[in-house]
């Protein structure tokens, strides 16, 4: 007998709880000065997320880093640039204030006037291709590896591997045992790395899962290559792949 919807969903908002929990325990040092956690104050929106387009087994798992200032730290959704999130995906939510926000970088919520340039071209890849948010999650779905933004004193976006080692491995130990979790409900038949920090850590957990790994192109600016029709490269990509068929 097949899962119901309802039981699949459940499964993914237990295991994100056990995540936030357990990532809570811990503590960052220099040069982390500030960790905004968007599973606490914007996990209404994020629940939504799970309960609307988790609930069936997927064919292709996309997987992200960790959040974006303007994108998953605002609205709790990966990549999640406020239009795509509200207007595409039809979720909203509370956000909350959390504590300890650095004043470059408060937490608006819906509100934020700012677009995650990484978050719309993701999502505006998906939105060209499935108009209908629900035909893209009937058979696919997007996670970060990594829940926590880290910022250094100046405001300025840290990513994991600018983490002290013993700090980053402790925090990895966790992410990568709940994404094994996350793969094992979902039973992807290909997980996608969204560039190479979360493809590495895809290949190490599915490692004896005979599970099908494959990379696209981050769409950060920050990536020089991501800057010339990202788009069209990665959506190329994913038909040579086979990913994508029609």
């Amino acid at each position: 007998m097949s899962a119901s919807p309802a039981s699949y969903s459940d499964r993914l908002i237990q295991t994100t709880l056990k995540l936030r929990r357990q990532l809570g325990s811990l503590s960052f040092t220099a040069p982390v000065a500030h960790v905004y956690s968007p599973l606490y104050y914007a996990w209404e929106p994020h629940r939504r997320y799970l309960e609307s387009y988790g609930s069936n087994r997927k064919r292709v798992l996309f997987v992200g880093m960790n959040p974006g200032p303007f994108g998953m730290v605002q609205t709790g959704i990966p990549f999640g640039e406020i239009k795509a999130v509200r207007d595409w995906m039809r979720i909203s939510g509370l956000v909350n204030q959390p504590p300890g926000q650095h004043p470059r970088r408060p937490i608006l919520g819906f509100e934020c006037k700012r677009t995650e340039i990484s978050g719309a071209r993701l999502w505006g890849l998906f939105a060209r291709r499935y108009p209908n948010a629900p035909d893209f999650f009937s058979e696919q779905f997007v996670l970060n590896y990594c829940p926590l933004a880290f910022l250094s004193t100046s405001g300025s976006n840290l990513t994991p591997d600018k983490l002290l080692r013993s700090e980053r491995e402790a925090m990895e130990e966790i992410c990568s045992r709940h994404l094994k979790t996350f793969i094992s409900i979902l039973a992807p038949e290909i997980a996608i790395g969204i560039g190479g920090f979360a493809a590495a850590h895809l290949r190490k957990v599915t490692s004896e899962l005979g599970i099908r790994v494959e990379q696209i192109l981050h769409p950060s600016p920050a990536c020089p290559a991501s800057n010339d029709d990202w788009a069209g490269k990665v959506e190329r990509h994913l038909r040579k792949l086979g990913v994508w068929t029609f």
